[in-house]
């Protein structure tokens, strides 16, 4: 999820007490440090408690997303940054090393978000700071209701100061393009409904536990309809009258990113954030329309597999239409998600070693925003299947799918970075796109090693997201530095994949609002298959898949370019897994 929708997300951590080391304040110093590695930690570990802090909320509420706390963020983390540099690399333990480069690397994408003055373009057509906070959730105590009910009386505040940033944006031209907007409304829509039966905000309301008293389920009742009626409605109903009347008609007519103010800077800054190289926009674009003509010839070889007699067009033509291809019923498609999430569970021990006791499970993705939204999603707790316009999901680019999203992809990844020990607590919840999405798109290409593909044309459908992301590399890039149009785009990718015409438009859109972060998954990849062959190569016999991939895992998130240096130290080491050795391993 884009990085926008952080302070979301940790705002429901807002009920942990903070120690007063976590208020706002310079970051900590030890006065008489007696190494490098204890200097380091103090520093990421008071930074750490601030960003909890500071993106929590106050007293239970919203964070603070005003100019002025946006600007106030970005002095505190410069200051990080220079109190980084004064600590000699070279006299850092093995492990502090990793957490400094980890460190340096969060800290240079914030920094460099609050410089560009992303808080102004607070969503794009993927993502947004609405939807995801009206998302069902359950409570079991009072006081759980009661910190709810008073984030809600919040909400007019934080939606205040949102929309005040997005004018600002739109007065200097940096605003997400219009062309990308039509129908986005209708994620605010859901929320702004005056009937509690049907405001997802209500929904905990009328599910109130038994465990709690009568009398105190009637008060806790009473209030969030209070806070419903009085705080959300108005909020959302706010907040859509600016998107039609003043932000839509407003937003920039433009594409590109580097038509924006001082675009192709921000460009290039997006392109860094997101895929941790120091690629240029041109390098990409024809690394891109190599690995465009490379999976063509191999998606010819797979659909004469299959025994069709025709060209690669009306193989594609035909893979779009034909109904076989197609689940009747929501409950079908996520059936048939879930047995191919099983039949990993029974592959997984011969790829991997150290296997995470976190369980995740598979959900639709909410309606709210299921019109707009990508294929799915994973996480933690869940990952998320697009069941909105059936017709536009073939089941053949499910069981790819579903690894990239679910196990062995990113609620299995993000499992194992829960369960790894003694890791710094910023460790644990920094993500890289270029590792993370890189990981995703490397088991889609792992699940045809295990036997998941069971069929030709489930081949194809792993070879037409193999494409999908080749595809983004040289899309991405033609839109926002070589004055690509959206037609273009359109074709480009709708020629290519066997993706519908719904999600052709729907990641496109993503791509013109979002620039930089579709070129994540791809150039990881690629960079997790280079290592791997490099292993093979200079390991031979020694090399183990499964140690193999214990290495590039057991780390949590890295930088890519981080990521290559500690493969090559295990290549060094023998290729033995980082588990090896460990108590309960």
């Amino acid at each position: 999820m884009k990085k926008l929708i952080i302070g979301a997300a940790l705002a429901a951590a807002s009920s942990l007490a903070f120690p007063a080391a976590a208020q706002q304040q310079a970051p900590a110093r030890a006065a008489s440090p007696s190494s490098a590695d204890a200097r380091l930690k103090a520093l990421y570990d008071a930074v750490w408690s601030w960003r909890q802090k500071e993106y929590g909320g106050e007293e239970g509420g919203f964070p603070r997303v005003d100019e002025a706390s946006q600007k106030r963020r970005l002095a505190y983390l410069e200051k990080a940054l220079a109190d980084l540099e004064r600590i000699p690399v070279d006299q850092l333990s093995a492990e502090e090393r990793l957490n400094a480069a980890v460190f340096r690397t969060s800290l240079e994408g914030s920094i460099s978000d609050l410089r560009f003055r992303e808080w102004e373009m607070p969503f794009n057509s993927d993502s947004n700071f609405w939807a995801s906070l009206g998302q069902q959730q359950s409570f079991k105590t009072a006081e759980e209701y009661r910190r709810y009910i008073k984030r809600l009386k919040d909400l007019p505040r934080y939606f205040d100061e949102q929309m005040a940033n997005m004018r600002a944006g739109l007065k200097r031209g940096f605003s997400v393009p219009r062309a990308t907007l039509a129908g986005r409304e209708s994620s605010i829509e859901t929320y702004a409904t005056t009937d509690l039966a049907k405001n997802p905000f209500y929904t905990p309301f009328a599910n109130i536990p038994a465990t709690i008293p009568a009398a105190e389920q009637a008060q806790i009742r009473a209030e969030g309809e209070a806070a419903v009626q009085q705080s959300v409605v108005p909020a959302y109903t706010k907040l859509l009258n600016f998107f039609r009347g003043e932000y839509v008609p407003k937003a920039r007519t433009t594409l590109a990113a580097e038509a924006m103010p001082d675009g192709k800077a921000f460009y290039a800054a997006q392109i860094r954030e997101y895929t941790t190289l120091g690629l240029t926009a041109d390098e990409i674009h024809q690394i891109g329309l190599k690995e465009v003509a490379r999976i063509e010839a191999e998606m010819g070889q797979v659909m004469r597999a299959a025994k069709f007699n025709g060209t690669l067009p009306q193989f594609l033509a035909f893979l779009k239409s034909d109904p076989q291809f197609y689940a009747k019923t929501p409950d079908e498609l996520m059936g048939f998600s879930s047995y191919v999430a099983k039949r990993v569970d029974g592959k997984l021990k011969d790829y991997f070693n150290f296997l995470p006791r976190y369980r995740f499970t598979i959900r639709p993705v909410p309606d709210a925003i299921a019109p707009y939204y990508t294929a799915g999603r994973g996480g933690l707790e869940s990952c998320w299947m697009n069941t909105y316009n059936l017709p536009a999901r073939p089941l053949y680019q499910i069981p790819a799918l579903t690894l990239h999203e679910c196990a062995p992809g990113h609620s299995f990844q993000a499992a194992l970075a829960l369960e790894q020990p003694k890791r710094p607590d910023f460790r644990r919840q920094t993500y890289f796109s270029g590792y993370g999405e890189g990981w995703g798109l490397y088991t889609e290409y792992l699940g045809k090693e295990m036997g998941i593909y069971r069929t030709p044309y489930e081949d194809f459908g792993r070879l037409s997201y193999e494409m999908w992301r080749a595809a983004r590399l040289v899309i991405d890039t033609g839109l926002h530095s070589k004055g690509w149009t959206r037609q273009q785009a359109l074709d480009y990718l709708g020629s290519r994949t066997a993706l519908s015409q719904h999600e052709v438009t729907t990641e496109v859109d993503r791509y013109i609002s979002w620039p930089g972060q579709a070129l994540s998954y791809k150039l990881g990849e690629l960079t997790i298959r280079r290592l791997r062959a490099e292993a093979e190569a200079k390991l031979g016999d020694k090399f183990d898949i499964r140690n193999f991939h214990d290495a590039i895992l057991e780390t949590g998130s890295l930088p890519l370019s981080v990521l290559e240096q500690h493969i090559r130290e295990f290549i060094a080491n023998g290729g033995k897994s980082p588990y090896e050795g460990r108590a309960g391993s």
